[in-house]
């Protein structure tokens, strides 16, 4: 029997990172220390057999929905969507009781056409909410990765939680050179240091890094998760850049910054950008002042697919500074940021 009731919407998280960078084994931490929700698991691996589904130790309250005939972020990409349609018609029927569900990619995926997936189709964007794109990197081998793998970038780039593993692996001087390049990369994203794969699911699960809310996270630092401990900050953020070149990396962070902005010229702005540049975009989130208005304005988007909402109130004047970050491809940043200027209130 169907169940009039509508259901609360579902948060999902999209768990990502490069082959061997630890997502299986921060599942099973998760599945044996996660008591009290259930949760459905849909993961990927290439090829005929999945063989990361042996490797999970499964219980009662956790299903594993298989996909095996490829990335889940490219040739089946629509095998994501059906099979987000039946868990929700089952999920309503009642023949399936779960509270979150936890997409984990093949290491090879880029994760912009499943984000998208949540924006683009009617069902899934009334019944879901995309709660976060978490990112693991193994410390050990992230160079590397980033010097030869396109993907690597994207994974690290789209990340609104950076989990770093195998720091055991290597020396400080390494962490450090690791650190930085992923905050040049994206210098929003907050991170994490697993240590053996341990790391609270409050520091991953339930972030709401998709609502349209009025905090826009800038380097606020790196954290390490110690198993009997307190969270604790061991790493001093870099110094906020207008523009943050990163090596020969084709991915990184831009800051845009100002005063009060005229709502028709910033809403102008924001057209063009996303019309010209929205493919490279990967992530973008503004938190700006309009004059004459007493909210902040909220902006925030994926490639071409934008929102924009006002927030809370500004308490007084000198917070009234617009920011605008944006993890992208290479841009014309002085260009684009003269422009952004230009948007400021004449009166």
């Amino acid at each position: 029997m169907t169940s009039l009731t509508p259901l609360p919407l579902l948060p999902v998280t999209l768990l990502t990172g490069f082959l061997g960078s630890g997502k299986t084994t921060l599942i099973n931490y998760l599945l044996r220390h996660n008591h009290d929700e259930k949760v459905i698991i849909i993961e990927n691996e290439f090829g005929p057999v999945n063989i990361d589904s042996n490797l999970l130790n499964v219980n009662t309250e956790i299903q594993i929905v298989e996909m095996t005939n490829g990335c889940i972020c490219c040739s089946v990409q629509g095998e994501l969507t059906e099979a987000l349609h039946k868990l929700h018609i089952k999920r309503l029927a009642g023949e399936l009781q779960f509270d979150r569900l936890i997409i984990e990619t093949t290491g090879l995926a880029d994760p912009a056409p499943i984000i998208q997936t949540f924006f683009i189709d009617d069902l899934i964007r009334e019944t879901i909410q995309l709660d976060g794109v978490i990112t693991l990197v193994d410390a050990k081998h992230i160079l590397k990765h980033l010097n030869e793998h396109g993907v690597a970038l994207s994974q690290i780039g789209f990340a609104d939680r950076i989990i770093l593993t195998k720091t055991d692996c290597i020396n400080d001087e390494q962490k450090a050179k690791v650190i930085n390049r992923i905050h040049k990369i994206n210098h929003k994203a907050i991170i994490f240091e697993a240590i053996k794969g341990q790391i609270p699911k409050s520091q991953w699960l339930d972030i709401h890094a998709f609502d349209l809310s009025d905090e826009l996270t800038i380097n606020k630092g790196f954290f390490i998760i110690k198993p009997t401990k307190k969270l604790e900050t061991n790493f001093q953020p870099l110094p906020l850049q207008k523009q943050a070149a990163s090596w020969e990396d084709n991915i990184c962070s831009y800051l845009f910054e100002a005063g009060e902005l005229d709502l028709k010229k910033i809403g102008t702005f924001m057209e063009s950008l996303v019309e010209q540049y929205g493919n490279d975009m990967l992530r973008y989130k503004g938190v700006l002042a309009i004059k004459g208005n007493d909210q902040r304005l909220i902006v925030q988007g994926v490639h071409k697919v934008v929102g924009f909402d006002y927030g809370s109130s500004w308490q007084n004047l000198s917070e009234r500074i617009s920011r605008l970050v944006i993890i992208s491809r290479k841009l014309p940043f002085d260009e684009l940021n003269q422009l952004f200027l230009k948007t400021v209130s004449d009166q």
